[in-house]
């Protein structure tokens, strides 16, 4: 059984969600605050985080953030009452990999943790490491390494720069690495593409605004090289 921590203040949307996880057939943890969300998150290590973005004590962009430092790549879907792109930028930039504007249905938020955690189960560990540059890439420990020091990597992070690795100078478009990566019930845009991908060249890149391995093709999407 799958583990799912809600960390989010308002009773009833917390107990909503809940209740409605617990039907799909998932464990659900829950907390109340951002202290208590971090402390869960690291103690259980659960399967998904739903993580609301405005908490007493520490707020949702602070939890994601250490808990990436952590080294932890479960999924994480924000819940946001902030409508302003920047802030859903900042969610992702922090390595949230999805979020959710309130107010939100339910149904609209299970599905969304039905679609990640189905993706996250596809992962493939059986594959050769991959090597480009001074990295490499376990794909069966999930870790990019640059002369044996760790880069960290989030879940959707790691399945884009593979995506990318098993598709070497082929061009991808975003739609495509959207499906392949987001899965094809996905909710986001290309945008939620642009962002990974800087997020991805601030790691392997050594300009970013002159990427070696990642290229923009212009009207078409991206093609990585090594």
């Amino acid at each position: 059984m799958e583990t799912i921590l809600v960390v989010e203040d308002d009773a009833s949307i917390q107990r909503g969600l809940e209740l409605n996880l617990q039907v799909e057939g998932y464990s659900v943890i829950t907390a109340g605050d951002g202290e208590t969300g971090l402390q869960k998150a690291i103690e259980r290590k659960p399967d998904l985080l739903l993580l609301d973005v405005m908490l007493p004590k520490m707020s949702g962009f602070d939890i994601c953030r250490q808990i990436r430092k952590q080294g932890m790549t479960m999924p994480i879907i924000m819940l946001t009452a902030k409508t302003q792109e920047i802030d859903k930028i900042m969610g992702l930039e922090l390595g949230a990999d999805d979020y959710v504007t309130k107010p939100f249905s339910i149904a609209e938020v299970v599905a969304r943790v039905n679609a990640h955690l189905r993706r996250s189960k596809k992962f493939d560990t059986t594959s050769a490491d991959y090597n480009f540059g001074d990295y490499n890439l376990d794909v069966k420990g999930q870790v990019l390494r640059k002369g044996g020091e760790q880069i960290e990597l989030s879940q959707k992070e790691f399945l884009m720069l593979k995506l990318f690795l098993e598709n070497e100078g082929k061009v991808l478009s975003r739609q495509e690495i959207l499906t392949k990566v987001w899965g094809f019930d996905y909710f986001g845009t290309d945008r939620t593409v642009d962002n990974f991908i800087n997020k991805l060249r601030q790691k392997i890149e050594v300009d970013i605004n002159n990427p070696d391995h990642i290229l923009t093709m212009r009207g078409s999407g991206y093609k990585f090289v090594k």
